[in-house]
């Protein structure tokens, strides 16, 4: 049953939100000139110093002397991010590579951590420009797992390393490590870093408003191209072209419409096709990746091409999808417990009669934490534990994805940074394109 949303007082009056529509968003000039920031050290040496201090007590609280951090970089952004928090460093490897005789474990870095001591970066590079790292003390390496190993080795420590990434080295690297250092007594702190970069600073919070402005850009060009009848692929390239002319990055940017709807893309490799919706196809996009300074951005929207839902029932779908992401935004203030809001939010799609999708199942949650990558808390029941709440300076990512049978689905998302009071939104792009 279709979910109708009445205004007054009625017995089934809803206390969900009318999403807001085209006309409640200002429209940015197309000719107005975007004022670029320099790229590559966006933040100064006394923010490093107080993550470093900040990772320094939480070592201290876990009982740690020593750790060690992994990353992976070389041309993909998803595990990058303690390495880049600590250090403001990214390879420049294409990929992972396969080993020769005079390098292994291209992509992975490292960062030598000791309490009272600067870190110490592991790199998989030579000639690294140092005016751009945060850290003076650099080591180049060709065999970044072996070196950093025997680093550690070297050290005589006594009492367990704190070994953060465990899910980002292989096990072939790990072997390495623990023949080139057996004695060493290896503990698993996989969220230190995490933990300290879950509250963003002022400065990450601007870094993020810039990330979102592009974004909305982004996403604005890419749903017009779709409600115009262009083709994926069109509308894919315009969006290209807004992030990167911004320098951003793209991970994605998933589309799909008309029959295969409930699927996120008609394409697993591209994520867009050659191909085009017609009017009254249901279209989504979405656009994802880090827009600025590594820092994510995911905004999505769904709605029709040619701005004429096919009938009531289509429009009324997308805009519960909508009213349901908003509902959640409303739920978010600091002390709030995540597992409360994200059980607002399965009830609300239960309400309303959603039908399993394949997006649906495969985030079965109502967001999740934004940042150097996609983080914690997830806004999922089962997800998140009953002790996360929401802090103010926190980024997030809250989306659904609402189907109904014969009618498709729709999904949304929206990105913000929680304030004191609330919410701030990131992501400008109308949740809905008619009036």
């Amino acid at each position: 049953m279709v979910a109708v949303y009445q205004s007054g007082g009625s017995k089934g009056e809803s206390t969900v939100p009318a999403p807001r529509r085209l006309s409640q968003y200002a429209r940015q000039d197309p000719s107005q000139e975007i004022v670029m920031t320099p790229l590559g050290r966006f933040f100064p040496d006394e923010e490093y110093h107080a993550r470093w201090a900040a990772v320094e007590a939480e070592m201290k609280r876990r009982g740690l002397e020593t750790a060690v951090v992994f990353g992976r970089s070389g041309g993909t952004n998803d595990r990058c991010g303690d390495v880049l928090y600590l250090t403001n460093f990214f390879s420049t490897a294409s990929g992972q590579g396969y080993d020769s005789p005079i390098f292994e474990g291209r992509s992975f870095n490292s960062v030598l951590l000791r309490v009272g001591q600067p870190p110490e970066l592991h790199a998989d590079e030579p000639g690294i420009r140092g005016e751009l790292i945060a850290t003076d003390r650099i080591v180049s390496s060709n065999r970044p797992f072996r070196d950093i190993a025997r680093a550690v080795g070297d050290l005589g420590i006594e009492g367990p390393v704190g070994l953060v990434g465990s899910d980002v080295v292989p096990l072939r690297y790990w072997n390495v490590m623990r023949e080139e250092a057996p004695g060493i007594d290896w503990k698993i702190e996989d969220d230190l870093i995490l933990s300290v970069r879950r509250i963003k600073s002022a400065r990450e919070q601007e870094a993020m408003r810039i990330g979102g402005a592009t974004a909305s850009r982004a996403l604005n060009r890419f749903i017009e191209g779709l409600i115009m009848g262009r083709s994926e692929t069109d509308a894919a390239a315009d969006a290209s072209h807004e992030v990167v002319k911004s320098g951003g990055t793209v991970h994605m940017l998933p589309a799909c419409h008309g029959d295969l709807i409930n699927q996120f893309v008609a394409n697993p490799i591209a994520s867009y096709t050659f191909s085009s919706p017609k009017e009254g196809d249901l279209v989504r996009a979405w656009v994802y990746g880090p827009m600025f300074e590594g820092y994510y951005q995911d905004p999505g929207r769904t709605t029709v091409c040619g701005r004429k839902p096919q009938s009531s029932e289509q429009k009324e779908m997308v805009e519960t999808g909508a009213r349901i992401v908003e509902a959640v935004m409303e739920q978010i203030r600091p002390g709030r417990k995540v597992k409360e809001v994200a059980r607002h939010g399965l009830e609300l799609s239960r309400q309303f009669g959603a039908e399993s999708n394949q997006m649906a199942e495969k985030w079965p949650h109502f967001g999740h934490g934004l940042g150097l990558f996609f983080e914690r808390p997830y806004l999922g029941v089962e997800m998140c534990s009953d002790d996360d709440v929401f802090e103010e300076g926190m980024a997030l990512g809250v989306e659904a994805f609402f189907g109904l049978p014969g009618l498709g689905s729709a999904g949304f998302e929206q990105n913000m940074l929680v304030s004191a009071d609330g919410v701030e939104p990131l992501t400008d792009t109308p949740m809905l394109f008619w009036d």
